[in-house]
């Protein structure tokens, strides 16, 4: 046989090939579950003091949205630089100096950047409450359900626009305390599933 030939990894037998499967990443995890929980239990300690300190936790919300504008407006103008034509180039550039124009306003007037951001959040929370029930109309029986969530949506996203702008403070924090809450949930949840691989098996 040809040296050159027993030297191709035939399919599937290469280390290219020998990706872990669920069960390995599960069985490697398990004993590890503690350090999930803990995780889990911190990001949701953190949210409930978000919900508790709402408005200071809006203000982190406004800090942290400005420092993302501020990178993606760096990273648009980068990538302006980069361009293959005067069209493009004008537009990463404008597109990456308005957000840093933004985000650094926001950096210097939280609070008024905290009823813009309010504000911009409720309107879309109506456009994508209709968007959603639109595309859900479509779905024959199964619509229900999607429809449901885009009244939802809507009725949210109403309620931030009437409350507006006393409800600035509020809404930002609200929102991420409770995103902190599920996110912390959903790491417990990991981790005591990784905990229940430990159990033994009945035969």
């Amino acid at each position: 046989m040809d040296p050159l030939a027993q030297s191709v990894p035939t399919p599937g037998s290469g280390p290219l090939h020998h990706h872990p499967s669920l069960g390995t990443l599960i069985e490697r995890l398990r004993h590890r579950w503690i350090w999930f929980v803990a995780l889990g239990t911190l990001i949701a300690t953190l949210g409930v003091v978000a919900l508790g300190l709402v408005v200071s936790a809006t203000f982190i919300s406004v800090f942290v949205i400005a420092l993302f504008m501020i990178v993606a407006g760096g990273a648009e103008i980068f990538m302006g630089f980069h361009a293959h034509n005067w069209c493009r180039f004008f537009l990463w550039i404008f597109g990456g100096v308005a957000y840093i124009v933004v985000g650094a306003f926001a950096l210097a007037q939280p609070l008024m950047a905290a009823a813009v951001f309010t504000l911009v959040l409720g309107i879309g929370m109506l456009a994508m409450g209709a968007i959603r029930i639109y595309v859900a109309s479509h779905l024959g029986k199964a619509r229900l359900p999607s429809m449901l969530a885009g009244a939802v949506t809507i009725v949210v996203g109403g309620i931030i626009l009437l409350g507006w702008p006393t409800n600035s403070l509020v809404v930002l924090g609200l929102l991420l305390g409770l995103d902190l809450i599920f996110w912390g949930g959903s790491w417990i949840a990991l981790g005591l599933r990784l905990k229940a691989h430990l159990q033994p098996h009945p035969v």
